[in-house]
């Protein structure tokens, strides 16, 4: 079971996810909490997988109970504020999700498991801005920090692929996926696979 935290001010998000989440098989809400104060409080005693987080809350906001969460939960923030610097310091801080409120059941319910399993998943209205801000960087990564063969990885990476895809794809096995991950995350000095998605837009492998 994938045990999940909801922390959002407004009581009718809450029910709702919880409502969404709890139709699952493999998901359990163990708490839901109006305040950044009582998600960082309610964390340490549940130790829940998954921590779905609103931005603005009362006391500690969405951003800093990220940083403060994400060495030891995994964390997708759901707001209804998509602005670029929210985005960019919640992944900074560690999240390894970003949804807008509007993305819908499927996608919530999909971003839960992504980020209980080690991946990372964004609304595609977020996506498409953050890619083509980094589409144009104004100073482009040095690729020789990889290998050719991380390159390959990474450029998997961000096109969404999960690991196991990308064993497919690459005819490689899943360990060797994983050994390549770390040492990117590694080398880049990167969290997690959002952070290596981001790099590889930047660096301009996606579109080579």
């Amino acid at each position: 079971m994938i045990s999940v935290l909801i922390a959002d001010d407004q009581e009718m998000v809450r029910v709702g996810f919880r409502m969404i989440l709890e139709k699952q098989p493999d998901i359990t809400v163990v708490a839901d909490v109006p305040d950044g104060v009582s998600a960082v409080t309610a964390a340490r005693e549940h130790k829940p997988d998954v921590a779905l987080l609103d931005i603005r809350m009362p006391g500690l906001d969405g951003l800093e109970v990220t940083k403060k969460l994400s060495p030891t939960t995994k964390v997708v923030v759901v707001t209804t504020f998509d602005l670029d610097e929210y985005v960019h310091t919640a992944l900074e801080n560690g999240a390894s999700g970003f949804l807008t409120k509007d993305a819908g059941p499927a996608l919530l319910v999909e971003a839960v498991r992504a980020a209980a399993a080690g991946n990372a998943l964004i609304s595609p209205q977020v996506t498409v801005r953050m890619l083509e801000h980094f589409a144009r960087p104004a100073e482009r990564p040095d690729l020789s920090l990889l290998t050719a063969r991380e390159q390959d990885v990474v450029r998997e990476v961000a096109r969404g692929l999960s690991n196991q895809e990308i064993a497919s794809s690459l005819f490689l096995s899943l360990s060797t996926v994983k050994t390549h991950l770390a040492s990117v995350q590694t080398k880049l000095n990167v969290k997690n696979r959002v952070g290596i998605a981001s790099w590889a837009w930047r660096a301009g492998l996606v579109n080579s």
